[in-house]
C-alpha cells in the first residue's frame, strides 16, 4: 500500500537505540544456534542417545517457558532497560557454568547451565521484541521486528561457525578404534577430552555478554509503551479477547518444533546421507544459517509490496514441499549417497523459507493489545516450550526407526499449522487498540 510510506519504521531519533537492542538478536543467537553442535557433540563425548542428546533443547526452551511470565511482569514494574540488563546478567552467569559443568564431566550440569542461559534470554528476547515492535509505528511492526531480526541469522552464522571450530575436534573413532581404546585404557580419556573442548568458547560469550550490559546500563533508553498503556497495565483476562493472539501462542508453538528440530538434527541427518565429517557437516550448517539470514532479508524487502501474513502462509506451504523431499530423498527411504543430496539441500533451503515465521507470528499476535503487549509477549515467548516438546519427539522417532529422516514429519505438521495461522488466524480481532494502524 502506497499509503505505508506514511508511517515512520523507527521513531525519529532514536536509531541508536534500535542498533542496540538489535544487537540483542545477535547475541541471544550464539547459545540457540551452539545447542545444534551440542546435541552432536554430546551423542559422542557422552554416548547419549538421539532422544537424550535432545534434551538440550528441553532445557533451554523450559528456561525460556520458566520465565517468561517472570520476565513481563518485571519489566512491567522497571521497564525495558532494567529488564534487559538483567537478561544479560543471567545469560552470562549460565555461560560461566559451563566451565565447573565440563569439569566435573556431568550432562545433567550442562542442562542447568543451559536452562540458566534460557532464563537470561527469555528477558532478552521478550524485552527486544516488545520494545522493537514498540519503537514506531504500528503499521510497519513487522517490517522493523523482521529488520531487527536479521541480526539474528548473522549471530546463528556466528554461533555454528565457533561451535563447528573449537567444540567439534574431528575426531571420530570408527568402532573397532573405540574397541582398541578401551582395551588400552585411554576412551574414557578421549571422552574427557572431547567433553572439556565445551568450556571455553562460553566462556568468551559471558564475558562479551557482560561488557554488553555495561553499554546497554550507560545508555539512555526512550519510553516505549504500547497504544493505551497510560490508562491501566493490562491482564490476561482481557487478553482473551484477542483470537488473533492465542491463535499466534498455537503457531509459535510449532514453529519452534519445526525451527528447532530441522536445526538440531540436521548434522546427525547430513551425516546419515553423505560421507562427510561432522566439522564438513557443521559447515553445511553453517550454508543453512546463511540461507536462513539471505531469508530474513530478503523477506523484510518484500514486505514493502506483500502482507506479512500472506507472505509466510507461501513460505509455509513450500516449506512443507521442501520438507518432504528430505524425507522422501534420503538413505532411510532407500536413495543413494548421491540422491541424498537432494534431500539435505531441501532442507537447507526450508530454512531460507522459515525466516520470516518467528517475528511475523510474534508481532501479529501483539498487533492491537495496547497495554496488554508486555503480557502478551510473554505468553508468546512461553510457547517456545514447542521447541522442547517436538525435539525429543523427533529424536524418539529417529531411535525407533534407525533414522533421522522420518522424524521430519514433525515440521510438516508444524508448517501446516503456520498456514492455517498466516491465512486464517492471524487477522486482528477483538477491541484493538490503535486501530486503524493495527489493520494495515
Amino acid at each position: 500500500m502506497n499509503n505505508k510510506s506514511k508511517f515512520h519504521l523507527i521513531t525519529p531519533g532514536y536509531v541508536f537505540t534500535f542498533a542496540l537492542v538489535s544487537l540483542l538478536f545477535f547475541l541471544w543467537a550464539l547459545p540457540n544456534t551452539m545447542n545444534d553442535v551440542l546435541i552432536q557433540q554430546f551423542m559422542k563425548s557422552m554416548e547419549l542417545s538421539r532422544l537424550k542428546a535432545g534434551l538440550v533443547q528441553s532445557a533451554f526452551k523450559l528456561g525460556y517457558f520458566a520465565f517468561a511470565i517472570p520476565a513481563g511482569l518485571y519489566m512491567q514494574r522497571f521497564g525495558y532497560k532494567k529488564g534487559l540488563m538483567t537478561g544479560l546478567v543471567l545469560f552470562a552467569c549460565g555461560c560461566f557454568l559451563f566451565w565447573p559443568a565440563a569439569l566435573a564431566g556431568k550432562y545433567a550440569f550442562f542442562l542447568g547451565a543451559l536452562f540458566v542461559i534460557a532464563s537470561g534470554l527469555s528477558f532478552l528476547e521478550l524485552g527486544a521484541n516488545s520494545f522493537i515492535t514498540g519503537l514506531g509505528d504500528a503499521a510497519t511492526s513487522e517490517r522493523r521486528l523482521n529488520f531487527a531480526q536479521s541480526f539474528n541469522p548473522i549471530g546463528s552464522i556466528v554461533g555454528v561457525t565457533v561451535g563447528t571450530v573449537f567444540i567439534f575436534s574431528g575426531n571420530e573413532p570408527t568402532n573397532e578404534k573405540i574397541v582398541a581404546m578401551k582395551a588400552a585404557g585411554t576412551y574414557q580419556t578421549f571422552l574427557n577430552e572431547e567433553t572439556m573442548r565445551i568450556g571455553p568458547p562460553y566462556i568468551a560469550i559471558g564475558v562479551i555478554v557482560l561488557l554488553v550490559a555495561l553499554i546497554i546500563w550507560r545508555t539512555r533508553f526512550p519510553k516505549v509503551e504500547p497504544s493505551g498503556s497510560s490508562e491501566h497495565k493490562g491482564s490476561f483476562k482481557e487478553l482473551r479477547q484477542y483470537p488473533h493472539w492465542y491463535s499466534a501462542i498455537i503457531a509459535q508453538f510449532f514453529y519452534l518444533g519445526a525451527q528447532l528440530g530441522t536445526w538440531s538434527y540436521l548434522i546427525t541427518y547430513v551425516k546419515e546421507n553423505s560421507a562427510l565429517t561432522e566439522k564438513e557437516a557443521g559447515g553445511l550448517l553453517i550454508v543453512n544459517m546463511v540461507a536462513f539470514m539471505c531469508g530474513r532479508f530478503f523477506s523484510t524487502y518484500l514486505m514493502k509490496y506483500v502482507k506479512p501474513a500472506g507472505l509466510m502462509g507461501v513460505y509455509a506451504l513450500i516449506n512443507i514441499g521442501l520438507v518432504s523431499i528430505g524425507i522422501l530423498a534420503s538413505s532411510w527411504a532407500g536413495f543413494s549417497y548421491i540422491s541424498s543430496w537432494f534431500g539435505i539441500g531441501a532442507l537447507i533451503c526450508s530454512s531460507f523459507f522459515m525466516s520470516l515465521m518467528y517475528p511475523t507470528i510474534f508481532a501479529s499476535g501483539v498487533k492491537g493489545l495496547g497495554p496488554n503487549t508486555k503480557m502478551g509477549a510473554s505468553a508468546l515467548i512461553m510457547s517456545v516450550i514447542g521447541g522442547a516438546a517436538l525435539t525429543p519427539v523427533m529424536g524418539l522417532i529417529a531411535d525407533k526407526t534407525g533414522a533421522v529422516a522420518p522424524s521430519y514429519i514433525v515440521p510438516i505438521i508444524s508448517y501446516s499449522v503456520i498456514t492455517w495461522f498466516a491465512f486464517f488466524g492471524s487477522r486482528p480481532r477483538g477491541p484493538l487498540y490503535d486501530v486503524s494502524s493495527a489493520k494495515n
